[in-house]
């Protein structure tokens, strides 16, 4: 070719585009008629253009991600089993739960002789568990994520494992040996879960990694902190916020002189999925896994389409899995690194999640700091406020979960599917704050439809 494509269209600036919009909107109010005012404070324009658009760098972008299967493990030796099956059918790293101890040697032993990524979720802090579980995994060539959390646990439970004094001893003895680079992680989920926006969770993500880092200081300068993020529907959205994490957290690390990079195992929230028509959960977790690529995460763990009220099933999670395989072999998302570079919308809204995450991150700071404000009930109220908003507009049809508050099946039975108690569960129990809770936006419409069947 002599010339470059489209060498023949003169350039057309923003100021030009702009001109045209208004004279074929024929008087009617730019603002009020084209630009979408968001709830995270965001105002999402008819389109986007290069002279207004600033390319940002985004620190730690993988080559690659992985298809990652979840595993609760009751019995170690079924969870191998269970583990091993996945392996076989494509996935290619295994994220396995506990809310107990166990022999962990019975597990590893039992998963195939490989250069396995494991990463574990504990509902528990235990370090001589731990240690065992680290040395036993490097001796069999593992890569280990640990991933505890406990800010994270805090927030969630409303109380410390032991002592807030205890829980830091803990993870220090089990960093400072230098036997796994890879033992904190924080759990950004809770926040997307519970209703936070866009801008909340990225600003609680990052004042909750403060306090890993203000404590801990240069302690840390091996480890890789693992972030676990939930994804909603809103799919650009969610692909700035990923990249927006990558920056914010590199901004803070260097700070502080550590690592810059970070770890993200993504996966679809919880806040939009439905108990009735559900198979449109399909529908969902297929865009959040999209969002989760092309954000750039390290790691995808999909979500099966009946994991509201069904046990875990085979079926289900083959679903779950080829939901992924399809994804990265035959859509192949797998062959392009960082393709959201350069997009003119998706830069403007990584800049701007960016920006006023970092505002209200230093209002956090300012105030005390993340668990000042947690003990404070401060960082719940506000999750609590975003959350009644979104829920008002769900209750207004305003935001539509297709077959749920819009186009609803009045056919559809559920009360005899129920494998699972499919809303929130109230443990009452003495805690040092009030944690957050995790809510779906259907439930209270749900539990009437189950009540009038």
């Amino acid at each position: 070719m002599s010339k470059p494509l489209f060498s023949e269209f003169p350039p057309v600036s923003a100021k030009a585009f702009k001109q045209k919009i208004q004279y074929d909107l024929d008087g009617a109010e730019y603002n009020e008629t084209l630009v979408w005012n968001a709830p995270e404070g965001i105002s999402v324009k008819p389109f986007y253009h290069r002279e207004e658009t600033q390319v940002l760098p985004i620190p730690g972008q993988p080559e690659n991600w992985s298809c990652v299967e979840e595993i609760f493990i009751l019995k170690p030796q079924t969870a191998a089993a269970t583990a091993s099956r996945a392996l076989t059918k494509g996935a290619e790293a295994i994220y396995f739960k506990a809310d107990n101890t166990f022999d962990s040697a019975q597990l590893l032993e039992h998963l195939p002789q490989e250069s396995l990524v494991l990463y574990f979720n504990f509902s528990f802090l235990d370090v001589s568990f731990c240690e065992t579980l680290i040395d036993q995994a490097a001796a069999k060539g593992f890569t280990v994520y640990l991933n505890l959390d406990i800010f994270g646990n805090l927030a969630r439970s409303g109380n410390w494992y032991a002592s807030q004094k205890k829980d830091h001893q803990a993870l220090e003895k089990l960093f400072l040996n230098g036997k796994n680079d890879n033992v904190i992680g924080v759990d950004v989920s809770l926040y997307h879960n519970a209703g936070a926006t866009v801008i909340q969770e990225l600003a609680y993500v990052l004042s909750h990694l403060n306090e890993y880092f203000n404590h801990f200081g240069e302690t840390l300068k091996n480890q890789k902190v693992t972030f676990k993020v939930a994804l909603s529907s809103n799919y650009f959205f969610e692909i700035a916020k990923l990249r927006a994490l990558r920056l914010l957290v590199a901004t803070l690390a260097r700070e502080y002189g550590l690592q810059e990079n970070c770890h993200i195992l993504a996966i679809p929230g919880k806040r939009n999925k439905t108990l009735y028509d559900y198979n449109t959960n399909l529908l969902r977790t297929t865009t959040e896994v999209m969002s989760g690529i092309l954000g750039g995460a390290n790691a995808i763990c999909n979500t099966a389409y009946d994991a509201v009220y069904h046990k875990t099933n085979d079926f289900g999670q083959r679903i779950a899995r080829n939901q992924l395989l399809i994804l990265k072999n035959e859509s192949h998302f797998d062959n392009t690194t960082n393709p959201a570079d350069g997009t003119y919308y998706v830069e403007n809204l990584t800049k701007q999640f960016a920006e006023k995450a970092l505002v209200l991150f230093k209002e956090i700071e300012a105030g005390g700091g993340f668990v000042t404000q947690l003990i404070e009930g401060k960082i719940q109220k506000k999750i609590k406020e975003a959350a009644a908003k979104e829920q008002k507009a769900f209750d207004d049809q305003q935001k539509i979960l297709v077959g749920t508050n819009a186009y609803v099946n009045s056919a559809d039975k559920m009360n005899d599917e129920l494998e699972l108690y499919p809303f929130v569960k109230i443990n009452l129990r003495k805690t040092l704050l009030e944690p957050i809770i995790p809510k779906r936006l259907a439930e209270q419409l749900e539990q009437k439809r189950l009540k009038d069947e």
